[in-house]
């Protein structure tokens, strides 16, 4: 009776150690790549002009793929998905120095005519509900002198947001220098994984975990 031969896989040579090791962190460093290009990336909130939504000191993630896949170091969407839309947090290359990140909140999109008028925001004629805006300081300053508390109206160009920071008095955004470019747009902010309170030396635990609205 003729039999049939039972085939083996060539005995492979056993990797180094050092080997081993150098392969996983390659893998290691190109996931942690690609999810920070194409996926989340962390930022740390610098100062008080979102307060009281983010505070000095927060660690937030953004979502990087929500409103489309970019390609990287050309700012060009290759896949869209949506554009933001009113009440987005968001970040993006500030535009007077794009090595620079800010981030802000979407008071209107392309096509929307913004006004303000004594602090009072107005979006295409209607006053704009506007639940995160924090006003701290009482005094309106005419618009012949800063567009702090009067501005326009003006209309948002194609393809462009206006933002404002929620701590309305102490935002430098879109009142004074103007418009965020789409393009500009890394992605939505959406949640709080850490944050440390520097005056106080500590963990502000309610935080960790939170929701960004």
């Amino acid at each position: 009776m003729k039999e049939d031969r039972l085939s083996e896989a060539p005995i492979q040579p056993k990797k180094s150690v050092f080997r081993e090791y150098a392969e996983a962190i390659l893998i290691a460093v190109f996931l942690a790549l690609f999810i920070r290009t194409f996926v989340v990336q962390a930022f740390k909130i610098p100062s008080g002009s979102m307060k009281p939504t983010l505070l000095v000191g927060d660690h937030i993630l953004v979502n990087k793929f929500i409103y489309g896949v970019k390609i990287p170091f050309l700012d060009i969407t290759l896949i869209p998905f949506k554009e933001p839309k009113r009440g987005d947090i968001v970040v993006f290359k500030f535009p007077e120095d794009p090595k620079k990140d800010f981030i802000k909140r979407v008071i209107a999109v392309a096509g929307d005519t913004v006004q303000i008028r004594d602090k009072k925001v107005y979006i295409n004629g209607k006053p704009f509900e506007d639940p995160y805006g924090a006003y701290l300081d009482p005094h309106a300053i005419p618009g012949k002198i800063q567009p702090r508390d009067n501005l326009g109206p003006i209309t948002v160009p194609p393809k462009s947001l206006f933002v404002m920071g929620d701590n309305r008095d102490y935002s430098y955004d879109s009142r004074f220098w103007g418009f965020v470019d789409l393009s500009a747009v890394k992605g939505k902010a959406f949640m709080i994984y850490w944050s440390w309170d520097k005056e106080n030396s500590g963990i502000r635990w309610r935080r960790l975990a939170k929701l960004v609205h």
